[in-house]
């Protein structure tokens, strides 16, 4: 019995070594690197800088006393925010009205998925045709309907905005899918019973769908949260970071320090900042993704 125990466990080890040693180099030994460059001024400018742990917290330092990484953070913190609320807002609204058994809803529902399956480039270069006023036919319009609309790519003030536009459209699908498919395990006995007693359009969806569906809410939330901290394809083609600062969030900023400026150890530790954030907020999802188990 025992040998045969063995023969199992080493079936086991010989199947999960290959992806396990995939993990490694992949994700595991990158991250390594990362976070011991972060303790080190490395600089392709001296080679040497590369293993120089002497001072290791310096660039964690002189982050929190860099103006330009803090407008970072808050530049970020707007994105993500309103990117988050309207995605949510969409992507229930949307779920309540394709939440029915049709042939022309499902067909509806599988257009509604076409922004997130293309490629972020793909829809940076759609986007920055949209808003070039020479070549955008939505300006066009404007203008032969008699206003003026300027660019909004060019201006400080509406830079930001247009990339909130973009994001959100091209990711409310994911928070439309989660949504939807909430709903459509929500069980007819409850809101059968709320029409018998007379309640309304609202107040069913107060009082019985919205706390069934309440988790799967914040999951879709705290996802699309984690996921805005990378749209960097979008800012890189429509905006560069700009103008000025208007549109650098903080994995831009990171790019810029390690690429532009050859500083690798500060990008670094930007990115292990961005890392360690991202990875507070999985920790997050999968605590409430557990405790929506343990309750189901």
């Amino acid at each position: 019995m025992s040998g045969a125990f063995r023969g199992r466990s080493r079936a086991y080890l010989a199947g999960l070594l290959p992806p396990l040693l995939v993990l490694f180099f992949l994700t595991v030994a990158p991250g390594i690197f990362l976070v011991a460059t972060s303790l080190t001024p490395a600089t392709p400018l001296r080679p040497d800088s590369l293993l120089d742990f002497s001072d290791p917290f310096r660039n964690y330092f002189e982050a929190f006393a860099d103006g330009r990484f803090l407008n970072s953070l808050v530049v970020q913190a707007k994105l993500s925010v309103a990117t988050v609320i309207l995605q949510i807002a969409i992507g229930l609204g949307l779920a309540l009205l394709l939440n029915a058994r049709d042939r022309w809803l499902e067909f509806m529902r599988s257009a509604f998925l076409i922004p997130m399956v293309l490629p972020p480039i793909v829809v940076g270069i759609l986007w920055k045709i949209l808003y070039t006023p020479e070549i955008s036919p939505l300006h066009r319009l404007a203008e032969f309907s008699g206003f003026a609309v300027p660019s909004l790519l060019a201006q400080a003030d509406t830079a930001l905005v247009a990339i909130v536009i973009a994001e959100t459209w091209e990711w409310f699908p994911f928070t439309l899918l989660i949504l939807l498919a909430a709903l459509q395990m929500i069980p007819d006995e409850p809101i059968e019973a709320a029409i018998i007693d007379g309640a309304g359009r609202w107040q069913i969806f107060r009082y019985v769908i919205l706390p069934f569906i309440f988790q799967a809410l914040v999951v879709a939330a705290l996802f699309r949260l984690i996921d805005s901290l990378k749209a960097f394809p979008l800012i890189y083609v429509l905006t560069g970071g700009g103008p000025g600062t208007a549109t650098e969030v903080t994995n831009f900023y990171a790019f810029q320090q390690s690429f532009n400026y050859a500083n690798w150890g500060y990008g670094s530790a930007v990115a292990t900042l961005i890392v360690a954030g991202s990875f507070a907020l999985s920790m997050l999802v999968g605590r409430i993704s557990r405790r929506d188990f343990d309750e189901a």
